[in-house]
């Protein structure tokens, strides 16, 4: 079944025999069915054993996937140049909170160019599940910063439980969320769920969606202004607002920034996409079996951008733009950080930075498929999105 894929070692495959014993455990001690964002929940974090909870490598050429930050440093220091301006604003009792923090080479880029641009933050915290990633980012961080920075620097299991002023900023942590599925029959809401199939394989079962999944169900066909088609199945995240507001917490004054992949909700949910986005990631091949090797693949769904607009404003910020990746970066100065970069380098490593914009800009690699988001609250943060609006298309 998985001829296209490589062979998980002995290791691996161990490893994620723990966990499929974990998860029948689970079905099995809930009447034999479990939500499909309860199975994604756990085949991603449950302790010890998910994937992002477990040891093995993640990020870059070695693992499973290829983040912006992993690619080089223009990514990450044109977001430090998109956002001094709101941490200046703030002044030096502003803080930033990164969710997830990948292998570190975000949060040790960001704080280097801040340091350049005089705003650096009183307190640069990241929020990150992984025990594993967290020993990471450290080592990583503590020997590539000087002093004075890394002292910055702190790792939360939660966030900020204090009023606070500052930034919020995820890259590719929405499209991670344990998401719902859901589908129509005969007109009626129903949710996705994990059952054990023939020989022990884990199979996709059904039970009546919950007043939450099917009232978002519901808002989504009236913003559409037409029903789903019976049949129809795609993912959907009613908890969203509730997520948004506990991650921002206390935040007073500042700005949100995300991205990542995705659509707005009229392309998200077209008729020709019936079956959602959902799907797997394994040493960097995309594939739809999200049943395979639980613990050892990426699972992932693209983000509804309306969705995260609506969520965003309900929880009181204003909206400060939204745009393709490749329009924020090129907006904010990715095009003079190049400049600077090819005095630095060889003709080797000119090459390489030219090969780094071309992946985060061009509409077949990040540039398109990458979007951007900002709010903001009592402060101004509509410079960063000057280049390609596409508020228009929410």
């Amino acid at each position: 079944m998985h001829a296209d894929l490589p062979t998980p070692d002995p290791d691996a495959l161990a490893h994620s025999a723990e966990l499929v014993a974990h998860l029948r455990g689970e079905i099995e001690g809930s009447g034999g069915a479990i939500p499909f964002s309860r199975f994604m929940e756990l085949a991603l974090y449950a302790p010890g054993l998910g994937y992002y909870s477990a040891g093995a490598s993640k990020f870059g050429e070695s693992g499973d996937f290829v983040t912006a930050p992993e690619l080089g440093p223009l990514f990450a220091a044109t977001v430090a140049g998109a956002v001094a301006p709101v941490l200046q604003q703030l002044g030096p009792q502003a803080r930033v909170l990164e969710l997830g923090g990948g292998s570190g080479a975000f949060a040790e880029v960001m704080l280097k160019r801040l340091l350049e641009l005089d705003a650096l933050p009183e307190r640069y915290a990241i929020l990150e599940p992984s025990a594993d990633l967290r020993e990471r980012q450290r080592e990583r961080l503590g020997k590539s910063l000087i002093p004075p920075v890394f002292d910055l620097l702190e790792w939360l299991d939660g966030p900020f439980d204090d009023d606070w002023n500052g930034l919020l900023f995820a890259n590719e942590v929405i499209d991670a969320l344990p998401t719902p599925r859901f589908s129509l029959r005969d007109g009626e809401v129903f949710e996705e769920t994990v059952v054990q199939g023939a020989g022990g394989r884990f199979a996709r079962g059904e039970q009546p969606a919950d007043a939450l999944l099917g009232a978002a169900v519901r808002h989504v066909e009236r913003y559409l202004q037409a029903p789903f088609a019976d049949g129809y199945r795609s993912e959907l995240l009613p908890q969203l607002p509730y997520w948004i507001q506990a991650v921002a917490g206390g935040l007073q004054r500042g700005a949100m920034l995300f991205v990542d992949y995705g659509y707005p909700r009229a392309e998200y949910y077209q008729p020709q996409r019936g079956d959602g986005t959902l799907r797997a990631f394994y040493r960097h091949r995309v594939h739809g079996d999200v049943y395979a090797w639980p613990g050892l693949q990426d699972l992932t769904a693209s983000v509804d951008f309306t969705a995260l607009a609506e969520a965003g404003t309900g929880a009181g910020f204003d909206l400060a733009g939204y745009c393709t990746q490749a329009s924020f970066l090129l907006g904010n100065g990715l095009d003079k950080l190049l400049e600077v970069a090819d005095t630095r380098t060889d003709e080797v490593g000119r090459i390489r930075l030219r090969e780094q914009v071309k992946r985060l800009t061009l509409p077949s690699e990040m540039g398109e498929r990458f979007q951007v988001m900002g709010f903001s609250r009592d402060v101004d943060f509509s410079a960063a999105f000057l280049m390609g609006d596409l508020t228009w298309r929410l």
